[in-house]
This record gives C-alpha cells, sequence and structure tokens, in this order.
C-alpha cells in the first residue's frame, strides 16, 4: 500500500447492503461527532462541561469501534523524520511573523520562559488531540464516503475552519492550514509532526497578533463574550485547554 492510499478503510467485503450498512455507519460517526463539537462550541457554562464529556464519549467510542491500526492513524515513527520539513516551515514562518510583531509593538510573549512553558504546554497537547480530530476523526471518513481524496481533503478543511467561527484570523488559518495537514498527512502517515508545527503555528499567532484582534484564540460563543481585562492583559491563549472541541476557557491575563 502506498502511503498515499487509505486502504485501512476499504469497505468491507459482503455485499452492497454490507457496504452501505458501514457507509451509514460511518457518515453517522462523523455527523454526530461533529454536531456535538459544534454545540460545545457555542454552548454556555455550565452546561458546555456536561457535554464536553459527552462529546468526547462519543469521538473515543466512534475511534474505538472503527479502530484499523495505530500505523493507520499516523500514531508511529515511521515519516516523522521525513516529513520535519513541516516543522522546520512553521519555525520559519513563525520567527518572521515574531519579527514582524516586535517591529509593529504587537508582540507579547510571557516575560520568561518558565512562565511562556507554563502559559502554552497545554496547547502544545491540544494541538495534537486537534490533528486527531482532523486527520483522523474527519478526513479518513470522509474517505471512505468520498472516492476522490481531494474532494475529502477540502471537505475536511472547510469543516475544520468552519469550527473556528467566528474568529476571523483562526477561521482563514485553519482552512489554509487544514489543507496543508490532510495532503502532508496523506503522504507520510505521521501525527506527530502535524502536531508540533500546528502548536509553532498557534502559539505563534498568541503572541503575535493582539487580543483585540484574535481574542485570546477563542472560537464560537466564547469568541463573542471575549471581553479584555485590566489595562495590559497578556493575550496569550488560553491555557486551560479544552479535550473535546476547538474551544478554549477563561483566558489569563496580567493587570497593571
Amino acid at each position: 500500500m502506498s502511503s498515499g492510499t487509505i486502504g485501512a478503510l476499504d469497505l468491507p467485503a459482503g455485499g452492497r447492503s454490507e457496504a452501505t450498512r458501514w457507509r451509514r455507519r460511518t457518515l453517522l460517526d462523523l455527523a454526530v461527532g461533529y454536531g456535538l463539537i459544534l454545540i460545545v462550541i457555542w454552548t454556555p457554562a455550565p452546561l458546555r462541561s456536561v457535554l464536553y464529556f459527552v462529546t468526547v464519549g462519543w469521538v473515543g467510542f466512534a475511534t474505538w469501534s472503527s479502530f484499523d491500526s495505530w500505523d493507520a492513524m499516523g500514531v508511529r515513527l515511521k515519516g516523522f523524520v521525513s516529513s520535519l520539513w513541516v516543522v522546520g516551515i512553521a519555525l520559519c514562518a513563525s520567527v518572521g511573523a515574531v519579527l514582524l510583531a516586535r517591529r509593529l509593538q504587537t508582540l507579547h510573549a510571557p516575560p520568561s520562559p518558565f512562565r511562556f512553558v507554563q502559559s502554552f504546554w497545554g496547547y502544545a497537547i491540544w494541538s495534537l488531540f486537534q490533528q486527531f480530530l482532523l486527520q483522523d476523526f474527519m478526513l479518513r471518513r470522509l474517505q471512505r464516503l468520498m472516492p476522490d481524496r481531494r474532494v475529502a481533503v477540502l471537505v475536511a478543511a472547510g469543516l475544520f475552519a468552519f469550527a473556528h467561527l467566528p474568529n476571523p484570523v483562526l477561521t482563514v488559518m485553519t482552512l489554509i492550514w487544514g489543507v496543508a495537514a490532510c495532503m502532508v498527512f496523506l503522504h507520510y502517515r505521521n501525527l506527530f509532526t502535524l502536531g508540533i508545527a500546528h502548536a509553532i503555528l498557534g502559539v505563534c499567532v498568541a503572541i503575535s497578533v493582539p487580543a483585540t484582534v484574535q481574542h485570546n484564540m477563542r472560537v464560537g460563543l466564547g469568541y463573542l463574550k471575549y471581553r479584555p481585562h485590566g489595562r495590559h492583559h497578556l493575550n496569550q491563549m488560553d491555557h486551560k485547554v479544552s479535550t473535546v472541541a476547538w474551544v478554549t476557557a477563561d483566558a489569563p491575563t496580567r493587570r497593571s
């Protein structure tokens, strides 16, 4: 099997009726999982917390019941070194953005390495989970439903970006990144390099773009309800990272 194919996702043998049931189950897993993600993003607390666990449960169950192999999911060492160029591009782009932000006086990184790690370690884990949702939960299921993998990539990236509305910065960036990440995944089948690159780019946006624009990396209802606190606020992304959907909790602030 070539790296650009998904042999593990071929429909099971057993006739047209079996294939139809398989496709219906795949569509159900995807529709319910993505629907729950959107509901979580647009639901206020405290109900949102309950829906977190419901969504995690559904995604976990759907993944377990359709599990092929860790290799097919990209949870492997193979392809890691050969796809590290993605991390290199993310680093170069981020360095350029940080230098530009410094010149424009919009850079707002944490004051020390310890604070930097404290603020963003959770997002690094969250980045890998987002790639799991994009590549394993959505893209691989869309490939089962769509014969053309290019269409599957575009739909997956579109769904990924749609979940970041109404944040204009994240919606545009995740659409572009979604297409690129899906194409890279189909070629190298490795989640780890994509997770690292995602984390680098996300942190770059968090410390380079003013909070008045990106609202501390919030999406959905959190974006609309965002209010800056204090005269000076450290508009880094929220470190209370949700393990369910593309949404974050109350952001840390720095008061004068």
